[in-house]
């Protein structure tokens, strides 16, 4: 269920995604705004919404599984030499307002909260623009903001003892088909060569669409990929690989990712064409 608060993205007049503020979750899946369905031009959906594998994936957004010890990618908490446990840490984001609401764009304000507790504040900038008569642009900055008297510091599973699962910031949980999508880079192919590359973009590619996911900022360049196809599809950007990602109080974390959405299956040079013209816009 959701409120009648959820803009659509518009590109060209066509609806290529929905924007949940204020979805009604259980605590246990860390309630947060989220983006779905999220489609192509053509009308193909390419994200998901609770899908039974991780019922806690919620198709576009930011999740984080460890701010200071609060849950807020949902579901499990990694404690190191425990593994994954059920604690009662999961917080919320909470939609505050809206700065700027047009078809093709928005600008919000978030609070993240637990245990009673405002942690960050997030100012969220999105937009959507046409590149071809295939393709858009998903223009997704987050900038989260500490907002306590004490230090605050993002962590992941891998931060807390389980390699290669330094998930956490943006995240994209794309279209689960019959068959893994192919992942590649400019030079790498396969989630085994591309998870926790720093490469300019990665390509998730299915049986008739194409995502690429490309960090506009030098900041944002750095974080290695999260990726995953055969147990499911989804990409993300890792705030903490191996150290957990300090945020002194008063300070300011900013990211921007910009996803290419496209129809069919695109090859490299096409791919590498469009990350340019996106995240020159």
């Amino acid at each position: 269920m959701t409120t009648p608060d959820s803009p659509v993205l518009r590109v060209a007049g066509r609806p290529v995604g929905r924007y949940v503020t204020r979805p009604e979750l259980p605590a246990r899946l860390s309630p947060r705004p989220y983006l779905h369905p999220v489609t192509t031009l053509a009308g193909t959906a390419v994200t998901e919404l609770g899908p039974a594998d991780h019922i806690h994936h919620l198709g576009v957004g930011v999740a984080v599984p460890d701010v200071e010890g609060h849950n807020f990618w949902g579901g499990r908490t990694y404690v190191r030499d425990q593994g994954p446990t059920e604690l009662d840490n999961h917080g919320a984001q909470r939609h505050h307002s809206f700065q700027l609401r047009d078809p093709d764009g928005f600008v919000e304000e978030l609070r993240w909260v637990a245990s009673g507790a405002e942690l960050l504040r997030e100012r969220r900038t999105v937009a959507a623009t046409e590149l071809t008569a295939s393709a858009w642009a998903l223009d997704f900055t987050f900038s989260l903001t500490n907002v306590t008297r004490d230090p605050l510091s993002i962590g992941s599973p891998a931060t807390n003892g389980r390699p290669g699962a330094a998930y956490g910031g943006f995240f994209w949980r794309a279209r689960k088909e019959q068959q893994a999508p192919d992942v590649f880079t400019a030079d790498h192919e396969g989630e085994a060569a591309v998870h926790g590359t720093r490469a300019d973009w990665v390509a998730l590619s299915g049986t008739t669409w194409t995502l690429v996911f490309a960090g506009a900022t030098e900041r944002t360049r750095r974080d290695p990929w999260f990726v995953r196809a055969d147990e499911y599809p989804g990409v993300g950007s890792s705030l903490a690989l191996d150290t957990r990602l300090p945020i002194p109080p008063g300070e300011t974390v900013v990211r921007r990712i910009v996803t290419v959405v496209a129809d069919g299956r695109l090859p490299r040079l096409d791919v590498a064409a469009l990350v340019r013209k996106a995240v020159s816009q």
